[in-house]
């Protein structure tokens, strides 16, 4: 994929272009971006029974030593207005050293996976501030303070494959995620050259898109996010994500007279409720749309809801293109051996590393 030629528009300039041409077609009225404060979260809303409540992977998340940490963190709660309507204010929740100088740092926003929410990251959010960064986390579509229900973001996926009106899967928090950017890079505690993404599973997904979409995301690195979703209906490999969000698909499955979910359904869905996913905005086409900038993906090799085998075109792309821009070494694919769909401590090292790489 060729990405500047003598000042041209390049292939990846008319997919990103389309890609946010798409995200306008399904927006509520455009309103000012405006930052309130928010309190902190006292009980945070996970949409799963029981919920969870510690996360080794995060808690092992490189920090500097600082034995009085918490009381140096600065926290702050807010909501971004990113579009009118229920699902337009986007929470966040920021953590950063108390600072005397008035430097400008590099920050890190950060997603969580399905049916959590901001404040399950805080264990990451509390190591990269501990290690200069403005840390950010936010709660996607249908999440955390967002959600009315246990069952919000089930209801939002199937309203959404009726109705055609959203796109609650993926691309409507990439929408939040381009209106963060616009606040972030206005913030005087945050140099707007370095600024990365990243999350896990779900969150992954957003990071991935949310790079794809907006150049001033400088580094990303999508955790248990990446795959493709072409190739996963073309090999007969799409039941593990299928599951993941089930009620919508069995939805469409009735609705299209059929007595089991087969190919066609899923292809339908995604078609609906995120178009373009399994076509032009899939991994073989914007995975190396993010060239030059720096992006590492961390996979497990035997994860069926990202099959490793669906990212060789890809990754083949991908290195074509940070090849052509010199930059090979800001790509990088890792597939940890004997692990399904989880976020290790390995990966959370790997992303960690990758950051203090390229954005300190």
């Amino acid at each position: 994929m060729e990405m500047e030629i003598n000042g041209t528009v390049t292939d990846a300039e008319n997919i990103r272009s389309q890609f946010l041409q798409l995200l306008h077609t399904r927006r509520n009225a455009q309103v000012p971006l405006t930052v309130e404060p928010a309190k902190p979260v006292v009980n945070p809303l996970y949409q799963e029974v029981p919920p969870p409540t510690y996360s080794e992977e995060m808690e092992s998340c490189p920090k500097a030593n600082i034995g009085n940490l918490k009381e140096l963190l600065k926290e702050e709660n807010h909501y971004l207005h990113t579009e009118a309507g229920e699902q337009g204010k986007l929470p966040l929740l920021i953590l950063s050293m108390e600072e005397s100088n008035q430097e400008k740092r590099p920050a890190v926003v950060f997603l969580h996976s399905t049916h959590k929410c901001k404040e399950w990251l805080r264990p990451l959010l509390e190591a990269y501030a501990s290690r200069g960064y403005v840390a950010i986390g936010v709660d996607s579509r249908y999440h955390g303070e967002r959600p009315s229900s246990l069952t919000t973001y089930k209801d939002a996926l199937i309203s959404s494959w009726k109705n055609g009106d959203t796109m609650p899967f993926i691309f409507d928090t990439v929408w939040d995620l381009i209106k963060l950017a616009d606040y972030l890079t206005q913030r005087e505690d945050i140099d707007p050259t370095r600024i990365g993404i990243t999350g896990e599973s779900l969150g992954g997904m957003h990071a991935w898109f949310a790079a794809f979409a907006d150049t001033r995301y400088a580094v990303a690195a999508p955790i248990i996010g990446v795959q493709g979703f072409r190739w996963a209906i073309d090999n007969d490999k799409w039941q593990a994500r299928v599951n993941s969000i089930k009620a919508v698909f069995e939805e469409a499955r009735v609705d299209l007279g059929k007595n089991e979910i087969d190919k066609e359904v899923v292809e339908k869905v995604w078609d609906r409720i995120a178009p373009g996913l399994a076509s032009q905005f899939d991994a073989p086409n914007t995975i190396p749309a993010i060239a030059p900038r720096p992006f590492l993906i961390a996979n497990g090799a035997k994860d069926a809801r990202c099959p490793i085998d669906g990212l060789e075109i890809p990754k083949t792309r991908a290195c074509k293109a940070y090849g052509e821009t010199h930059y090979s070494d800001k790509f990088k694919l890792i597939a940890q051996p004997g692990i399904w769909h989880r976020m290790t401590p390995l990966m959370v090292k790997e992303a960690s590393d990758w950051f203090d790489r390229f954005l300190k």
